[in-house]
């Protein structure tokens, strides 16, 4: 099995690496990509992916891993 690695880029996208399958609701999938960008500031015209509309817009996240806000 591929080895997935997810990276939150501070005030940016998550960085998915790994070639994983993005689908839509409707079960339609995008094109695979071993490297791809997602959203996370909810401006970008191109969702679900990344188009860097976070930069104009002044989107600020940068969570740390810690136990604070995981579920078991």
């Amino acid at each position: 099995m591929a080895e997935i690695e997810i990276k939150i880029r501070d005030n940016g996208p998550y960085i998915v690496k790994g070639g994983v399958i993005v689908m839509d609701p409707d079960g339609n999938s995008y094109e695979v990509k071993d490297v791809i960008a997602l959203c996370r500031c909810g401006h970008s015209s191109t969702k679900p992916f990344c188009d860097g509309s976070h930069k104009t817009q002044g989107f600020q996240s940068a969570p740390r891993a810690g136990k604070e806000g995981l579920r078991d």
